[in-house]
């Protein structure tokens, strides 16, 4: 489901990071696997088991997302799943330093952020965190509240941790726009009653907040398609 939200104006914004304020996710981690030899496939299906179990289960990519896991004890546990295309075993020194090394910031969506600011619209980061390191003082200067996952125990797309978002906010959930590129997060925006987008690009999400946004062109500072 990709359509974009309703067509009703917005007092707030929340954003995730990896992403959406970066580049693709999965740009990093095809360098990552290539460069470490990682057989994809391996990768893919631990990904997938560890992503599709419920909250109940406990998986590590859950317990690392609410800070159950340390980095290193999260380290540990993939590279013991992962498998080499030469069958060397995978050093588990750095695992998550290495797949989120090529994540770099979106210039464009971070314009977009401070276009938003300058309108008097909220701007909140909502980010499951995987241990990887955020720009703190960056983000910090520019959102308000900056809600992470492992540093509130709370975990997307399960509710509390949007509920959350809004309280700090102060804003209304139907007046809160929630922009992520999983499918699934935004799905439990939706569900609390919030407005949301999945991002694809900064041009497209653009055009969708123009729609919301009174003073937001679709281009930046309004310069003709």
């Amino acid at each position: 489901m990709t359509g974009a939200p309703p067509n009703a104006p917005v007092e707030a914004v929340a954003f995730d990071y990896g992403g959406v304020l970066t580049a693709p996710v999965k740009e990093s981690i095809a360098a990552w696997l290539e460069a470490d030899g990682i057989e994809p496939q391996a990768f893919s299906r631990t990904l997938k088991a560890w992503l599709s179990r419920s909250a109940a289960d406990g998986t590590p990519i859950h317990r690392l997302e609410t800070g159950e896991l340390t980095v290193e004890e999260f380290d540990a546990l993939l590279a013991a799943e992962l498998t080499t295309i030469d069958g060397r075993p995978v050093d588990p020194v750095g695992v998550l330093s290495r797949l989120f090394a090529g994540m770099r910031p979106d210039p464009a969506m971070f314009a977009l952020v401070e276009e938003l600011r300058a309108l008097g619209v909220r701007v909140a980061l909502l980010s499951n965190s995987w241990g990887n390191t955020y720009p703190r003082k960056r983000i910090d200067a520019l959102f308000d509240p900056v809600v992470i996952s492992g540093e509130v125990g709370l975990r997307k797309p399960l509710a509390p941790v949007y509920e959350l978002t809004l309280e700090r906010l102060g804003v209304p959930a139907e007046r809160t726009l929630f922009l992520d590129d999983a499918e699934p997060n935004v799905l439990g925006a939706r569900a609390v009653g919030m407005q949301a987008h999945l991002h694809v690009d900064a041009p497209s999400t653009r055009a969708a907040l123009a729609a919301l946004v009174p003073g937001l062109g679709p281009t930046p500072n309004g310069v003709p398609a």
